[in-house]
């Protein structure tokens, strides 16, 4: 945002634009659109990430994503005899016993299986670094201060699963520069261990200073709730989520009756909702200068949105775009690249991140 004084978004906005990006990438495999949210996800990364450490961990992200596609295609080799299209490697066929019929180890290898497993990799990296760049734009202690009390505990929990990888990766930074400003051994297992060992040793503090933070703080403490109020708390959230996924599953199948998608998935959040009323009301926590949503955060939550409305358009719409046949050149269409492009737009919309001298 030209002109807009440098300051962090809030992290609830992140995560509502990364998951939009996901939910877009989720809905098809076509390796042009997929191509394209990543490199999305990567130039707003880029220009918008602070120099805190956990925004340093995206390129580990983008390493998972490699990985996971380099998986799938190994296992789509392994797996993939009997694919039907043209024969690239001509593998022989491990035989297996009578009990695991139905699959195939090796076997000849076709270019539309290689491309099946390519595409379906992809589409698994493309969620993964858009998490990843959730992560690494989103403050995860705003996050957790910006959520509502019902879900302190258990946004405290999920908190500290995705920081685990960003303060891993400082912990190996720091190691790393500690060693360079000293001689050891030249020798590569040596050299392992001297690294290894107080990575690990600094996780295991962290760990430990954490727990005692949580328990200084009064963490999973049930404070002054009945037995009577706690149960009905478990029987609202239970029936709550029991109708939230029946409703889910009623949208997915087709078969099942209507009654049971839009009106029982409406039923089921309207109690969830007051489930967290009445859990909310048990938990005591202040806040000190809680963020606040402006047009910024309204605008990259809109663009995320946007961007997922469009994917489960082209989804339904136009289905050769979304799930191209691997035994053709995929094609985009203008729908399909205006809603992988319309993240970038975050961008524009958003200041510039404060930046803080480590």
């Amino acid at each position: 945002m030209i002109g807009a004084l440098p300051r962090d978004l809030h992290p609830l906005a992140w995560w509502a634009w990364a998951i939009g990006l996901a939910a877009a990438a989720s809905l098809t495999t076509n390796p042009l659109v997929l191509v394209v949210i990543i490199a999305v996800a990567a130039v707003v990364v880029a220009l918008r990430r602070t120099d805190h450490p956990w925004a340093r961990s995206f390129r580990f992200y983008l390493l998972l994503g490699l990985a996971a596609i380099v998986l799938r295609v190994l296992f789509r080799i392994l797996l993939g005899g009997g694919y039907p299209g043209t024969v690239v490697l001509d593998l022989p066929t491990v035989p297996l016993p009578d009990w695991v019929l139905g699959i195939t180890l090796l076997g000849p290898l076709t270019r539309e299986a290689l491309l099946t497993g390519l595409y379906d990799g992809l589409r698994l990296a493309a969620i993964v670094i858009c998490v990843g760049a959730a992560n690494s734009l989103a403050n995860p202690k705003r996050l957790l201060r910006s959520l509502p009390p019902a879900l302190y505990e258990v946004g405290t929990a999920l908190v500290v699963a995705v920081s685990v990888l960003p303060q891993f990766t400082q912990s190996i930074r720091r190691v790393r520069a500690a060693q360079a400003l000293r001689a050891g051994d030249t020798g590569r297992i040596k050299r392992l261990r001297r690294f290894l060992v107080p990575v690990l040793e600094d996780t295991f503090d962290r760990s430990l200073a954490l727990a005692a933070g949580m328990d200084t703080r009064g963490y999973g403490r049930a404070g002054t709730a009945t037995r009577s109020e706690r149960r009905v708390t478990g029987a609202l959230m239970i029936g709550g989520l029991s109708g939230v996924v029946v409703g889910v599953y009623a949208l997915l199948d087709r078969t099942a009756p209507r009654l049971l998608a839009a009106p029982m998935l409406g039923l089921g959040l309207a109690v969830a909702v007051a489930g967290m009323v009445v859990a909310g009301r048990r938990v005591q926590r202040t806040r000190y200068r809680p963020d606040r949503w402006r047009a910024p955060e309204i605008a990259v939550a809109v663009l995320g949105l946007g961007a997922g409305t469009i994917g489960w358009w082209v989804n339904e719409h136009e289905v050769p775009i979304a799930y191209p046949d691997p035994a053709l050149a995929p094609q985009i269409s203008l729908m399909a690249l205006a809603g992988a492009l319309l993240g970038v737009a975050a961008v524009a919309v958003t200041p510039p991140p404060k930046v803080v001298s480590s």
